[in-house]
């Protein structure tokens, strides 16, 4: 059997109601346990009419007393259509209000023995007719079936709605005028108890098909994270079908039947669905238990999702005090998993702060632990909707001083963005403490450039842009800018220093001018040597930093090359660059190569 899902509404438990005719404030019944307001007295021909009113209801249910005869023990009255069923109803309910009247007025009356004698053959053929209806209609009357048929509804209330929807109706319809004759009698608890153990047998059995017996903790615990992982998942489709087909129309069948008192249908409906119910929605719960994985935060949110877009229903569907407990354990485990989420938040944060690896990135590049950082906290953007249910409700691990100075300054407000903000800053001080571990000053901001650049591209490349903010994103592009400059600084002063200020006129002696073009070779192939090696794996960084260098470097010398160039003459090993020279040579830095892997054009140095 296909299991449907009715539409997620707040009103799907009236819509479904009104749908098949159910309805609670009906006034074509007394009220549960009700009898019939009776003069005090009356005259003995009243009486006689009464007593007359009880021999005759005899013929009508003796004719279906199921002990009567074989052919009673096998005969189904409510098979034998709606004229025959409502004349037994209504002579049981006439013998009813008729005894009451009785013994009222003459309690020794002998025909009481009579009446006593035709109410129990009628409640046994109730009975029997009442386990036999549920029985014999297990699919007419699944909830599975009639709620998921309910959410397509297309025609008004009293119009044709189909066979099987019509079954539907006259099924239910019979159970309930059973159940309200047999409560009104006084023979409730037998009704209650043939319908609690054919119903929570459906409810049972229709739980199994959806697995549920893998959401247990003694299967949970032998189980490795893949075995689990593959239960959530089963869960996550199993919850949706369980509440708002399965609990939701149970409920709704059940309210319908026994809507003569509140009383039965609360713990009726309790009884059968409390033990299924329980072990489904303990389920994340038993989860939450286990270890604070971070690889596991977003199955655990994804569980979190599911749990929480079925929460509003369920606290509809189980809002008596009968079903408090049901209720309570989904909500408990909710929480539950929402404070394993945020622990795994925080170990995933001092993951960050313990890693211990000397080993730096090889030529300034991306850290392994930028780029595993900010997949991960990137992944956790993905989830904001969840997290904005879960953050704000539990204890937060961010210190004060980040809210009320870089959070401000960044122009973070929500609590989520402020937990992911966070996380960045905590990867940014550690990312400080491995530049620390270059022994060149410059290829520690080189280092510190492109990480940083790193985080702002993943952040602008995805959610995270939307929760930091363009203040975080300028901010941090600014920063970059001043490790660059920094990079710039530390490892082209030297060079620069070998050459005169643009616009000297102090040339010098030839000697002085050969010193200084020796003094710049040695400086320019050092950083050449160097920063062939590093690396911007940013193509755009990368364009960005030689074009900067060229600028700065390039000018100066191609001044000071021209006005040298002759003094010196052709000396070898004096002139080994030309302006247009270097412009080639820079072209080969930050590739991540030594000097000997470089083009072939510029590869080695050579003299002009």
């Amino acid at each position: 059997m296909i299991l449907s899902e009715p539409p997620k509404s707040s009103n799907k438990l009236m819509h479904i109601k009104g749908f098949f005719g159910f309805s609670h404030s009906s006034s074509s019944f007394p009220t549960s346990g009700r009898r019939t307001s009776l003069p005090s007295s009356y005259d003995p021909s009243q009486l006689a009419a009464m007593e007359e009113a009880i021999t005759n209801s005899e013929p009508i249910i003796m004719k279906w007393d199921p002990d009567s005869s074989e052919f009673n023990r096998i005969t189904f009255l409510f098979r034998h259509g709606r004229a025959e069923s409502d004349e037994f109803l209504n002579s049981v309910n006439e013998l009813r209000r008729t005894m009451d009247f009785v013994i009222s007025e003459n309690s020794t009356s002998n025909v009481l023995v009579l009446a006593q004698k035709l109410m129990q053959a009628a409640m046994r053929r109730l009975e029997k007719e009442f386990y036999q209806i549920l029985s014999e209609n297990r699919q007419n009357i699944d909830p599975e079936s009639f709620s998921g048929r309910s959410s397509d509804r297309s025609t008004a209330d009293g119009e044709s709605r189909g066979d099987s929807v019509g079954d539907v109706d006259r099924v239910s319809a019979d159970l309930k005028s059973i159940a309200d004759c047999m409560i009104d009698s006084g023979y409730g608890k037998e009704c209650v108890q043939i319908y609690k153990v054919i119903r929570k047998s459906i409810v049972d059995e229709t739980l199994y098909r959806l697995e549920t017996e893998k959401f247990k903790l003694s299967r949970i615990q032998r189980w490795n994270w893949d075995s689990v992982e593959h239960v959530i998942k089963i869960w996550m489709n199993s919850i949706k079908i369980a509440v708002n087909t399965l609990f939701l129309g149970e409920k709704i069948l059940c309210d319908h039947v026994f809507s003569r008192s509140e009383r039965i249908r609360e713990s009726c409906f309790s009884d059968i669905t409390k033990d299924g119910a329980i072990t489904l929605f303990r389920f994340p719960e038993l989860v939450a238990k286990g270890k604070k994985d971070s690889d596991k935060i977003f199955l655990l949110m994804e569980l979190y999702e599911a749990s929480y877009e079925v929460l509003p229903e369920i606290e509809v569907i189980f809002d008596s005090v009968s079903t408090s407990a049901i209720k309570t354990q989904a909500q408990t485990s909710m929480v539950k998993l929402a404070d394993l989420i945020r622990d795994i938040l925080y170990e995933f944060e001092l993951t960050i702060q313990k890693y211990s690896s000397k080993t730096p990135a090889p030529g300034g590049g991306i850290h392994p632990l930028t780029r595993s950082a900010m997949n991960y906290i990137s992944s956790l953007g993905d989830y904001s909707g969840t997290l904005s249910d879960i953050i704000p409700s539990g204890k937060s691990h961010i210190p004060a001083s980040y809210m009320e100075t870089n959070a401000v300054d960044d122009g973070i407000s929500s609590p989520v963005a402020a937990q992911l903000g966070w996380l960045i800053l905590v990867l940014l001080c550690k990312l400080d403490t491995k530049a620390a571990l270059y022994k060149d000053v410059s290829l520690s901001y080189l280092f510190l450039a492109n990480n940083l650049n790193f985080i702002v591209k993943t952040v602008t490349a995805t959610n995270l842009r939307s929760l930091l903010g363009g203040e975080w994103e300028a901010n941090h592009t600014s920063k970059m800018k001043v490790y660059t400059a920094n990079y710039e600084a530390t490892a082209w002063n030297r060079v620069m220093s070998c050459l005169p200020e643009r616009g000297s006129t102090e040339v010098g002696s030839p000697e002085t001018a050969k010193e200084g073009f020796r003094k710049f070779n040695a400086a320019f192939e050092e950083a050449y040597r160097k920063q062939t090696s590093w690396r911007v794996e940013d193509g755009k960084l990368r364009d960005e930093l030689k074009m900067c260098i060229a600028r700065k470097v390039v000018p100066r010398y191609r001044e000071f090359y021209e006005g040298c160039a002759e003094m010196v003459g052709v000396e070898r090993g004096v002139l080994r660059f030309s302006p247009h020279d270097l412009g080639n040579y820079l072209s080969d830095l930050f590739h991540g190569v030594s000097s000997s892997g470089s083009s072939s054009s510029s590869s080695s140095f050579h003299s002009v």
